[in-house]
């Protein structure tokens, strides 16, 4: 986890991955600490975020953002200290919300950097629940899932940096929440620890059967993070007038064609149509980043009263970031999924 401080590693984009990414798809580089120029400042990560879009980011498929590169560093939010400002609104020491990449170092002009408390206690909960995650799971579910008192609300990779958020604003809400998780353990936490008020593993047998059995009155909101095989079993029980916030379907991104079987868009578009259901896809910053304060004025008085709970599932070093991302498109990670990249204080005056 060491950092030095006249050389930047660097993870760049190697080849495009043909199905789930491999570590022949990444390659670790070195170059050096750049010099920011008047009216930007250089920032060296503390943290740095390891997120599922990422995936899409690297195939040059058409989306709502370029793709990374061939050569290109890989792109992530991060944590970061301000090492050297050449800005008027940043100075050295200055904790900020960045853009800066699989990398030790990056250089800002500010557009997109946020700035954090000095002495935050943890800093990287900025990369979750008080950060992208965070923000996708409160406005996804209050602006377009609606929750009303006495609903039902059904979420997957519920113990995920989003899912695991979704559920527990839910709950203040006063709704029912039922989650999916992949494994037992997982399943346990989210009732136990989260308060959900049931759990399904969807590894075991009968999903279908057992998701209809905890949702008795149907699905009001199913926020949808995975599809796949999950959204198959939720999409009967959902109830005339249900709300679909989409913010993710992770189940996909790995997919080189469509997945085998009948063509079942008919299926969806009739159910859309009869049960008159909302489904909407968002894109957390483009939509909703103007209302981050409104997002933060609730959550954080929630994450100090400890009605909301939050889980990290941190990695220690930049060389790590790699297989930890193959393991995320794998569920293997328990909780938000953080890389600590580097040191939170570091002397940059000396020579390492």
């Amino acid at each position: 986890m060491n950092q030095s401080t006249h050389v930047n590693r660097q993870i760049t984009l190697a080849a495009r991955p043909n199905g789930a990414p491999t570590p022949n798809d990444f390659k670790l580089v070195e170059s050096p600490v750049p010099t920011p120029s008047s009216g930007e400042i250089l920032l060296r990560t503390l943290y740095l975020s390891l997120d599922p879009y990422m995936r899409g980011r690297m195939s040059d498929a058409k989306s709502y953002a370029d793709p990374v590169g061939i050569g290109e560093v890989m792109v992530g939010g991060s944590i970061c200290r301000v090492e050297v400002s050449n800005h008027a609104d940043y100075v050295q020491g200055d904790l900020v919300v960045a853009f800066g990449g699989w990398q030790d170092y990056s250089v800002s002009d500010g557009v997109g950097v946020i700035k954090l408390d000095k002495a935050m206690p943890n800093p990287s909960y900025g990369l979750g629940v008080l950060g992208m995650p965070g923000l996708t799971a409160y406005m996804g579910l209050l602006d377009i899932g609606a929750p009303q008192v006495g609903e039902t609300v059904v979420v997957a990779a519920a113990t995920g940096a989003v899912g695991s958020l979704v559920g527990q604003i839910a709950k203040l809400k006063g709704c029912t929440v039922v989650g999916i998780a992949g494994g037992q353990e997982k399943c346990d936490y989210a009732v136990n620890e989260l308060g959900f008020d049931a759990c399904i593993d969807h590894r075991s047998t009968g999903l279908e059967e057992q998701l209809a059995q905890a949702c008795p009155a149907g699905i009001d909101i199913y926020y949808e993070n995975v599809g796949g095989k999950v959204f198959d079993a939720v999409l009967p029980l959902l109830n005339t007038k249900a709300r679909v916030p989409l913010c993710g379907l992770i189940s996909q991104y790995n997919a080189t064609a469509l997945p085998a079987g009948p063509d079942r868009i008919g299926l969806l578009m009739g159910n859309i149509l009869v049960k008159r259901i909302k489904m909407q896809g968002f894109i957390v910053f483009d939509d909703y980043g103007h209302r981050y304060s409104e997002f933060q004025e609730a959550m954080v008085p929630w994450l100090m009263s400890g009605q909301i709970k939050y889980k990290e599932d941190k990695v220690l070093g930049l060389e790590n970031a790699v297989s930890s991302f193959i393991g995320l498109l794998q569920g293997d990670n328990f909780g938000k999924l953080v890389v600590q990249v580097g040191p939170e204080q570091i002397d940059f005056g000396a020579k390492s």
